[in-house]
């Protein structure tokens, strides 16, 4: 990568020719924006032919089309050489093309550029992967960026940190950010990406948590090289391990807490094993066992073997290659060998915990309302809230119902009583449920006022029920709305 010494001047040009999400979006328009997002180039290309920096800025990053060097000098000035020595761009012939990606990425809040390799696979081309390709934003980035709590902490860490977007984010509410990486690519491309931003971030060589050794942190959040794959087979270094299985995953959890302070949070985007014959929520059980951790664990896609494989061959760029059919069958009977018969996708949140660990793992395929960041930290305060209560004590406290919670009812018009009361929340994962008439009334009077047990008393004098036996049946429901987020 550059010298430090140009890292301003490209920041300059880069701020100069407004080389932004929202700029781009709008150079481009709706229609080319998205072909873009399908890795079709040819509406981009012709939206960006009227010239100008920003449109030689995207067509040099973005679609990968060479440009002529008077168009890079005007949008690079002073730079097209350093760059071409550093290895980010080629000069040949009077034109100029781009050997990496610098690409705009933010959100309401930022305007940040990440430097990674270019997008593979552009207008159907298809090549085997470098084993060490830096891949840039994608929808694994994105998910961890929208899971990860962003309270303000002390340390943080994003353990193989690619391009280093999630130390990015992760610089705008901790103290102090550490990002590692085992791929040197990534490593130069991390620090350039901070640099640019000029965030401080220390960048370190490493795998796994051998480069902070003896470290904790408040908040860890990581994408590993997760993907389930036959020893001895092609290695991307951001996706692949070289750990048997699973490994790599458990690997993490179980030393999660050894690196985490107390209360700290770490949280992993990951790929699991189904193996024939047992619980999936049983095998995650396993890794936790004598952890001092909480955990959420959230399943949100199955994959059958036959659908895993193709997706992470197409990934890699082997689709038509002449062993494709090879690498696909043996993939396959490796997976039969390990008793492999799907993988799961999803999300894991731990904390690190001195009282009775408390774990929740489930399958959720059902609406997620993004971030679900602020939702993980909330299952922890309510975890929190719950931790150790009995029924007696948890029916003297009040409750409200949460502020997204809305409630839906069926019935005939005109009808005294509805068929079904349903109630379901709008932020995070959005849960629904039937709940009957005590449990709409109890949720409908929960304001912070009352405490559970008086409403329910006060609900028994309406209906005409034992209060007694009012409180005895309906306290586990109270606990269970407060646990899944109807009250809070």
């Amino acid at each position: 990568m550059i010298d430090d010494q140009y890292v301003p001047m490209l920041r300059a040009a880069l701020t100069r020719a407004d080389f932004t999400v929202n700029a781009v979006y709008a150079l481009l328009g709706n229609d080319a924006h998205r072909a873009l997002g399908r890795n079709q180039t040819t509406p981009a290309v012709r939206a960006t032919r009227g010239g100008g920096d920003l449109a030689t800025l995207v067509r040099l990053f973005a679609l990968q089309v060479p440009v002529e060097r008077a168009h890079a000098d005007a949008a690079l000035p002073g730079l097209v050489d350093a760059l071409a020595a550093a290895g980010m761009l080629e000069v040949s012939a009077g034109e100029v093309r781009a050997l990496v990606d610098v690409r705009p990425y933010g959100d309401e809040d930022h305007d940040w550029w990440i430097v990674c390799d270019p997008t593979s696979g552009l207008d159907g081309r298809q090549a085997p992967m470098d084993p060490s390709y830096v891949l840039g934003i994608s929808e694994a980035s994105s998910s961890l960026a929208q899971l990860t709590i962003r309270r303000p902490v002390g340390r943080s860490l994003d353990l193989g940190t690619g391009c280093g977007v999630q130390a990015l984010h992760l610089a705008q509410h901790a103290s102090d950010v550490v990002a590692t990486d085992v791929n040197p690519r990534a490593l130069a491309m991390a620090r350039l990406t901070a640099a640019l931003n000029r965030a401080d971030i220390d960048v370190r060589d490493g795998s796994l948590f051998d480069p902070v050794a003896g470290e904790t942190f408040d908040l860890i959040a990581t994408n590993p090289p997760f993907v389930i794959s036959p020893p001895g087979s092609q290695v991307l270094v951001y996706r692949d391990s070289g750990m048997p299985g699973d490994s790599v995953v458990r690997h993490l959890v179980e030393n999660a807490a050894g690196h985490l302070n107390d209360g700290g949070w770490c949280q992993i985007l990951a790929n699991w094993a189904h193996h024939r014959g047992v619980d999936w929520e049983d095998d995650l059980g396993q890794w936790l066992e004598g952890q001092p951790l909480d955990a959420w664990i959230l399943q949100r896609e199955l994959v059958d073997p036959a659908a895993y494989v193709e997706m992470w061959l197409a990934d890699a760029g082997l689709v038509g290659t002449p062993d494709y059919v090879q690498r696909y069958d043996a993939w396959l009977d490796w997976f039969d060998a390990e008793g492999i018969e799907a993988v799961g996708f999803g999300w894991l949140s731990l904390r690190k915990t001195d009282r009775t660990p408390v774990h929740r793992i489930e399958e959720w395929t059902g609406e997620i309302a993004q971030p679900v960041g602020p939702s993980i930290a909330a299952w922890g305060d309510r975890v929190d809230a719950l931790r150790g209560i009995g029924d007696v004590e948890l029916l003297d406290r009040t409750f409200r119902q949460a502020i997204d919670l809305v409630e839906e009812t069926r019935g005939a018009a005109g009808a005294d009583d509805p068929e079904s009361i349903v109630i379901r929340l709008q932020h995070g994962v959005r849960r629904s449920r039937q709940v009957d008439t005590v449990e709409a009334g109890l949720v409908g009077a929960s304001d912070g006022d009352l405490t559970s047990g008086q409403i329910l008393d006060a609900l028994a004098s309406l209906l005409g029920r034992d209060a007694g036996e009012l409180r005895s049946t309906y306290a586990p429901v109270v606990r269970e709305l407060v646990e899944e987020g109807f009250l809070v």
